[in-house]
């Protein structure tokens, strides 16, 4: 199998990471000409999603530990992205993986995980991830030997991954040119791992993160920090501050990148780039990267798409 940047791999999971860097050129056409703004399109992993470098990561230390082995099922809770990594990083080792998630995640997501052969036990829809959270605890209580939860919201493992990947490959990929990154907060791995990784190589880099405005929010795989449960591996005061986003405007830059810019992603896509926008119109230069964390593939049966066609700006010509 070779990857697209050259490189073969013996396994799927060789093909984890490097991946392209987008300047977005549609959306930020009335930027200032020393502006540009960046989407680093992690939807080329090959399990979809950003979510492949942190799983792929724990399961690895995992192994390296000895807590994961023969006999043990991997077990998480999970909004649907890294439920996918890990059902498919479990499928390519050949351990057997069961995940918790909200019963009302996509029906595109629970279709993946079932390809993979991983089973999905369903959460309260109306607790969202918190409610995965702790169902999945009471699964792990009634049976602790059975079971190596990677954890994602407290392994620090995960911000490692995109320390050790991430924030390199954006250093290279904009020539060390980054000023401003921006990343949405489900977990927070990928904000806090990049994050320090781009601090340590520049301190100057502003590091923002990107939530839903309120608790009571559309944008599926994010959190509202305030009234969720905080990820250990969480810490705000590492960042330089945060910018909160409403679901309607992400999800009208959803459509929006579809048309302009010709890539479909996700509400949390939609929302990252949002955000990026409403710093880089603050801006005489600089170069600001954000993350599109997946395709949108995995979200046309969510409400993102209900009544689009009357919402959809009309692409403006070139």
């Amino acid at each position: 199998m070779l990857r697209a940047d050259g490189l073969r791999g013996e396994s799927v999971l060789d093909l984890v990471g490097r991946t392209p860097l987008l300047r977005l050129t549609g959306i930020t056409r009335d930027l200032p000409r020393d502006v540009r703004v960046w989407a680093k399109l992690e939807g080329f992993n090959p399990g979809g999603s950003v979510k492949d470098r942190p799983a792929l990561r724990m399961v690895q230390e995992g192994l390296r530990t000895g807590e994961l082995r023969p006999g043990k099922t991997i077990l998480d809770s999970t909004s649907g992205n890294t439920g996918i990594a890990l059902a498919m990083i479990g499928a390519a080792l050949g351990y057997p993986v069961e995940l918790v998630l909200p019963a009302n995640v996509s029906v595109e997501r629970k279709r993946i995980i079932a390809a993979y052969g991983a089973k999905a036990i369903e959460s309260d829809p109306l607790q969202g991830s918190d409610g995965a959270i702790l169902l999945c605890r009471e699964i792990i209580a009634r049976d602790p030997d059975r079971y190596f939860k990677p954890d994602q919201y407290s392994n620090p493992a995960n911000p490692l991954a995109h320390f050790e990947t991430t924030g390199p490959e954006i250093w290279q990929q904009t020539e060390g040119r980054v000023t401003h990154f921006l990343a949405g907060i489900g977990t927070s791995g990928t904000v806090m791992g990049t994050g320090r990784f781009l601090k340590q190589v520049n301190p100057a880099i502003q590091v923002l993160a990107v939530e839903p405005e309120d608790a009571f929010h559309g944008l599926e795989g994010l959190k509202h920090m305030e009234s969720s449960i905080v990820p250990a591996i969480y810490h705000e005061q590492e960042l330089d501050g945060k910018v909160p986003a409403p679901t309607e405007e992400a999800y009208d830059m959803v459509y929006r990148i579809g048309r302009e810019e010709g890539l479909l992603v996700g509400q949390s896509s939609g929302a990252a780039a949002w955000a990026a926008l409403q710093v880089a119109s603050k801006l005489d230069r600089g170069d600001v990267v954000t993350i599109f964390c997946d395709f949108g593939d995995k979200y046309l049966s969510t409400n993102l798409w209900a009544g689009w066609e009357d919402r959809a700006p009309v692409a403006r010509s070139a």
